[in-house]
């Protein structure tokens, strides 16, 4: 092949090829004229002969030539030549016989056979499948809906005739996309729906994911142990030591503001659960019965167990129908428990092989229940099947959170380290992200971002830690609380929001930063 044959800085690219392909997209596109012009100027052809060829013989009822043809084209261990030619003999028999002459179409299976080469039971297959058919009763032949028919199965055909005899359908615009989203997929801030330039190399800049105080929320007494974004994205819980829990409105603007502060718990309150619904919230605590309360009015609608039974409750999570919940108990002998909203006792998993739980999870679908035991045991539960998946880590786990698809889960160990498990559990290791602080306290992470395609984590540094999945390492630090960041919390349906909850007392709302502003760096953030 000549230099000049060849395009591309690399000489990686047949300039036939290449051609070819642009005319495709100027038809594809409805520049008709444009690619007509180009093929000729070019002397380059959209259609190979071959194709040409099968195209003239289908649309004309050449149904010999069009069976020579196709058994040329393809390699004789291709599968996909069965399929191409079963589809031309279906047709021409079909023909035949909404014509009336059997006899003909008996003619062509006899004759075909031998090209079709598949055996005698696909031919059986054939002919009961075509003289079975209602739609294949003798009736006047109607000519467009035969050259109908006949354009209906070239389209088949094109999607089966192997290259370079057939371009596949818009091979440019594959590409173009297929290059564009492996930028994307290197692209370790990339955090936003929408078209993407092609002017130039795809590369986002960390003003795409939440990375700069935008409002710090100060209505708790004491430290704030947990946050949680409804959702739909519209409200934020908060809990605290200071026996509150408090639901927050997000605005149109993505200003937060207050709504209810819920006065019931005599005891700190360490964590809370939004229903899918977003109508009602669950809050608890490891000294705390569970309470539920109607997010609209602020009321508390129901106290389930009190206090002097004992029943106190560590974790809580909801069904995607809303009317079921399930919590765990921080004592061994109350177990787990599925309630409806009315505190009706629905199932109870209790005894020996249910130890303290540290903290669950329901999966989006409902379908599985992921418990966190004695601080190392992960059980994945199905709840349909009641088939039980065990996992053991190496150190103790403080807090457990699921993937928005329900396809994954983190756990944060107090080693410092969060893993990262598939829950179909294909997976023998974890991935691991470590670079946040955690020895001494509960300290919680959640997904977020675009297609859950980042972590954050609280840490005891003070700080929030963010990973892009595909790197162990954090993409960034947000500095900004004083004391240890127990808890944060991706909006789901907003991907450049983020709230932590701190010892501090406060909460913060992260927001996209501004890359051209020095203050939005990390080194000079604002405290």
């Amino acid at each position: 092949m000549m230099e000049n044959d060849l395009l591309g800085s690399k000489g990686l690219l047949k300039k036939h090829e290449f051609v070819r392909i642009l005319i495709q997209c100027l038809y594809s596109l409805g520049y008709k004229n444009s690619a007509s012009c180009l093929e000729q100027e070019s002397d380059i052809s959209c259609k190979s002969s071959e194709f040409e060829f099968l195209e003239k013989q289908v649309l004309s009822g050449g149904w010999d030539s069009s069976l020579e043809v196709l058994d040329r084209v393809f390699d004789e261990y291709d599968s996909r030549r069965d399929a191409a030619l079963y589809l031309v003999l279906k047709q021409c028999l079909s023909e035949y016989l909404r014509r009336g002459e059997t006899s003909l179409a008996l003619s062509v299976l006899q004759k075909q056979a031998q090209v079709f080469r598949v055996g005698k039971e696909r031919i059986r297959m054939l002919a009961f499948d075509v003289f079975t058919s209602k739609e294949m009763e003798e009736e006047e032949v109607d000519d467009g809906l035969v050259r109908d028919s006949r354009r209906r199965l070239l389209a088949e055909l094109v999607k089966l005739v192997p290259t370079p005899v057939v371009i596949p359908d818009r091979r440019l615009e594959y590409l173009v996309e297929s290059a564009v989203m492996n930028q994307i997929d290197t692209c370790m801030y990339h955090n936003s729906w929408g078209p993407v330039s092609l002017y130039e190399d795809h590369r986002c800049g960390r003003d795409q994911i939440p990375s700069e105080t935008v409002q710090v929320l100060v209505a708790h007494k004491n430290e704030v142990w947990f946050v949680q974004f409804s959702d739909s994205g519209k409200y934020l819980a908060t809990a605290s030591s200071d026996c509150t829990a408090i639901i927050w409105k997000v605005l149109d603007d993505n200003n937060v503001e207050l709504m209810h502060t819920l006065q019931s718990h005599q005891n700190p309150v360490s964590f809370v659960s939004w229903s899918p619904d977003d109508t009602k919230l669950l809050t608890c605590g490891n000294a705390e019965v569970l309470k539920l309360w109607d997010v609209d009015t602020g009321v508390l609608r129901h106290t389930f167990g009190n206090n002097d039974s004992g029943f106190t409750v560590s974790s809580c999570a909801w069904f995607p129908d809303s009317t079921r919940l399930v919590c765990g108990s921080s004592d061994p002998e109350r177990g787990i428990v599925m309630w409806d909203t009315d505190g009706n006792e629905i199932k109870a998993w209790r005894g020996t092989r249910i130890p303290k739980v540290v903290d669950l999870a329901v999966t989006p679908d409902g379908e599985s229940m992921i418990t966190v035991f004695s601080d190392k045991e992960i059980r994945i539960l199905n709840l349909e099947s009641l088939v039980e998946r065990v996992i053991t880590e190496e150190q103790p786990i403080t807090s457990l959170s699921v993937s928005g698809d329900g396809k994954f889960f983190i756990v944060n160990l107090s080693s410092q380290e969060i893993h990262l498990w598939d829950l179909a559990g294909e997976w023998k290791q974890p991935l691991k992200f470590s670079g946040h602080r955690q020895s001494k306290y509960v300290i919680r992470s959640c997904f977020g971002g675009l297609d859950s395609s980042f972590i954050a984590s609280g840490s005891e540094d003070s700080q929030v830690y963010i990973w892009n999945l595909k790197n162990k390492k954090p993409l960034e630090v947000l500095s900004g609380h004083s004391m240890t960041v127990n808890c944060v919390s991706w909006n789901p349906r907003n991907p450049r929001m983020l709230a932590s909850a701190s010892d501090d007392q406060t909460i913060r709302i992260w927001g996209p930063g501004n890359p051209n502003k020095p203050e939005s760096r990390l080194d000079k953030q604002k405290q």
